[in-house]
């Protein structure tokens, strides 16, 4: 109901206000998620070779992945500058067209397949990215383990009498080989790695991250709503344009 208010009350005006706060989320979303995560992905770096992983050939591939993944934001965060600009002026298009939709107003073939081909695609990116919102989850899944683990050796009510035998073992959650030297941090060293500002950065930046990954979900959802219902229009408008020919 209240989506239908919105495209409503931007007939009247003949402003996209749902595709305009769908570009603010999309970009605020988008920002968050490339900048955060590709900072919190160089502190991991660190962590890794600094506690976990001494041998540089044990982690190779994971820096790799990284620095790949690295890239990859960047093309992302490009691709949705752009594409929040094209929805947001195909937006305004469509707008104009729902504003006149009993004026002299004609819609085009192309148009209508332009529409069409931005349903698909923001479709198809909606999907994507709820792919990408799990997947960032990961970290902080992780990172939390971790977190909690040094929260219980530093909790008086656990009187604990033995730290040393409490570690967090990254080896089993694939991230480095099982070859990896030390691959694991118990004890006081365990709580060394938690106090590091690399740790606590990385933690709270990959959270921003994923609540990014979790706004530019959003805003594609409201980008899905807004080009089905324009697109629906102006296919009902070129119906009211043939029979206007007989």
């Amino acid at each position: 109901m209240m989506t239908n208010h919105i495209f409503l009350f931007s007939v009247f005006c003949g402003v996209p206000y749902a595709s305009l706060v769908a570009t603010i989320l999309c970009f605020s979303g988008v920002a968050l998620f490339c900048g955060c995560g590709h900072v919190a992905l160089t502190d991991t770096v660190t962590i890794l070779e600094t506690h976990f992983s001494k041998v540089p050939s044990d982690h190779a591939m994971l820096t790799d992945v990284i620095q790949l993944m690295q890239y990859i934001i960047y093309g992302i965060a490009s691709f949705f500058f752009l594409y929040g600009i094209i929805l947001l002026a195909e937006g305004f298009y469509t707008t104009s067209a729902v504003k006149e939709l009993h004026s002299e107003f004609k819609t085009t073939i192309c148009g209508r397949c332009i529409s069409g081909m931005f349903v698909f695609l923001t479709y198809v990116l909606g999907v994507a990215w709820l792919g990408v919102f799990g997947f960032s989850a990961v970290p902080v899944f992780l990172f939390y383990n971790m977190w909690s683990t040094c929260a219980t050796m530093r909790s008086p009510i656990a009187n604990l009498t033995n730290i040393d035998s409490i570690c967090v073992d990254i080896r089993q959650y694939g991230v480095i080989p099982w070859t990896a030297t030390p691959g694991k941090a118990c004890g006081s060293t365990l709580g060394d790695i938690c106090n590091t500002s690399e740790f606590y950065l990385s933690y709270h930046l990959y959270i921003v991250a994923c609540a990014g990954a979790g706004a530019t979900v959003i805003a594609l959802l409201i980008y899905m709503m807004a080009t089905t219902y324009n697109f629906a229009v102006l296919k009902f408008k070129s119906r009211e344009d043939c029979c206007t020919k007989f």
